[in-house]
């Protein structure tokens, strides 16, 4: 029997909307739709992925029956407009941060639970093959209690979003610096693996990238419960590439980026699983697989909405720190 397409509206259609749409397509599972208020651009997407219905607003986007929405507006819209859809029985997949202010989150959340939906934020790493490896090795103590996390990593953004000059990036209120925008990527990741941040202290600053004030370097030292953990990312050199380096009592292990490849060492030598390699599209695809198995109830998200709320917390914190230069507490 043929399996029946899922119905996807994309809420926003820029540069992360677009990928939505392509790779929600690629998994061959689901009829897309899209909303866009910027009319060439709703028109160039629509026509590049011969998408049959686009809608200029969210009130005329909801009045036509979807499955799921996946909302990737700005960050200080993600949580009244994942509230507008929920309220129509939609399940939700929110991008990244949450949003930049706790405001209206716990709302959003009933509203979720009251209507037995699946929601989750799109927090991409959690959809690596590899990564998911390295977190059950951890988490089945095959080397040992986590002791220390060290995140590194950086990339030259111009090359990668060459249009961020104009995009919700150039402002702290839509979501923008490398706090919201990037590094919450990492702090995300680092809380799956080892669990939440509890406190932190945080330094940051603009120190190349041209036409915008915002951050594009950041520096974090933190504590996971027992686990002490740093985090340094900026957004302006040459090299693509980061880790994050797990050390157990009994051995080390690391997730290398971009390549998404995992890899330990106990003895002196790295030893690494026979990997497939991951292109960018690839993570993005297992996302939008894993959030289409969520709604038909044969897993859970892969990053739920407490789970968002959390590494919102520590998004906020991290900019209260930079501002105040002491240590923070996350708290709910």
């Amino acid at each position: 029997m043929t399996e029946q397409l899922k119905k996807i509206l994309v809420i926003g259609v820029g540069s992360i909307g677009e990928r939505h749409v392509r790779c929600f397509q690629h998994t061959g599972r689901a009829e897309i739709s899209i909303c866009e208020i910027n009319d060439s651009l709703r028109s160039e997407v629509a026509e590049r992925y011969e998408i049959k219905e686009q809608f200029q607003s969210l009130d005329a986007a909801l009045n036509v029956p979807h499955d799921a929405a996946v909302v990737a507006v700005p960050a200080h819209l993600h949580v009244p407009m994942s509230l507008q859809a929920a309220e129509q029985g939609l399940h939700l997949l929110i991008e990244k941060p949450l949003a930049v202010t706790t405001a209206g989150v716990e709302t959003l959340i009933e509203a979720v639970v009251d209507r037995d939906l699946v929601a989750a934020v799109a927090y991409v790493y959690r959809a690596s093959p590899a990564l998911q490896a390295m977190k059950r090795a951890i988490d089945d103590g095959r080397f040992g209690k986590p002791v220390q996390l060290v995140a590194v990593s950086g990339q030259h953004f111009p090359t990668f979003r060459p249009a961020y000059r104009e995009t919700y990036y150039r402002d702290r209120a839509t979501g923008g610096g490398a706090i919201q925008d990037a590094i919450t990527h990492v702090l995300n990741a680092g809380e799956w693996l080892v669990g939440p941040i509890d406190r932190l202290v945080a330094d940051a600053a603009h120190l190349i990238l041209e036409d915008v004030e915002v951050e594009d370097t950041v520096h974090l030292v933190a504590r996971q419960g027992s686990v002490l953990s740093t985090y340094s990312l900026n957004q302006h050199q040459a090299p693509n590439e980061g880790t994050i380096t797990v050390v157990c009592e009994r051995g080390t292990v690391r997730m290398v980026f971009p390549e998404h490849r995992w890899r330990w060492m106990t003895d002196g030598e790295w030893q690494e699983p026979s990997q497939e390699a991951i292109e960018r599209d690839t993570l993005f695809v297992c996302q939008a697989n894993s959030f289409l198995d969520a709604i038909e109830r044969k897993c859970e998200p892969l990053c739920t909405l407490d789970e968002g709320l959390q590494t919102l917390r520590v998004n906020q914190a991290a900019l209260a720190s930079v501002e105040h230069q002491q240590w923070t507490s996350i708290t709910c």
